[in-house]
C-alpha cells in the first residue's frame, strides 16, 4: 500500500514544514508494517505562491497503515497531516516494475462486495 500526502508550503514556512514533516515520517517509520517513505518537493512550481511538497510512505498492507494512525507519536504529527491537500491519499499498488524489467501486475485486495469485507473484519 502506498500513501501519498501532498501539501502547499509557502517559502517562509519551508524550514518549519520540513522539520515537522521529518518528525511525522520518523513517527510513521516506527510503526509495524512500515516499509519505507520519504519527503519531496515539486521541481516545477509554475509560478505558484506555494510549493507542492509530498510525504509518501509504503506499507505492507492497509491494516498496518490504519493501525499506525492510532500510534501516539503519529497522532502527535496530526496537525501536519491535517494540512494535506483534500484528495485521496491511500493507494493499492496494482503493478510493479524493476529496473530494466517488465511491469508485473500484483492484483487487488479489494473485494467487489464491501459487506463481505465488513463481515470478514468483524470476525
Amino acid at each position: 500500500m502506498l500513501v501519498l500526502y501532498r501539501f502547499a508550503v509557502s517559502e517562509g514556512e519551508t524550514e518549519t514544514f520540513a522539520r515537522d514533516a521529518e518528525g511525522a515520517l520518523a513517527a510513521l517509520a516506527s510503526c509495524e508494517g512500515y516499509l519505507r517513505g520519504g519527503l519531496g518537493r515539486a521541481i516545477d512550481d509554475f509560478g505558484a505562491e506555494a510549493a507542492t511538497w509530498m510525504l509518501w510512505t509504503e506499507w505492507n498492507g492497509v491494516g498496518s497503515y490504519r493501525r499506525a494512525l492510532s500510534n501516539f507519536q503519529v497522532k502527535m504529527a496530526t496537525p501536519l497531516l491535517s494540512r494535506a491537500l483534500p484528495e485521496a491519499s491511500g493507494f493499492e499498488v496494482l503493478a510493479e516494475c524493476e529496473p530494466g524489467g517488465e511491469p508485473r501486475r500484483t492484483g487487488s485486495d479489494r473485494t467487489p462486495d464491501p459487506d463481505e469485507a465488513r463481515r470478514e473484519a468483524s470476525r
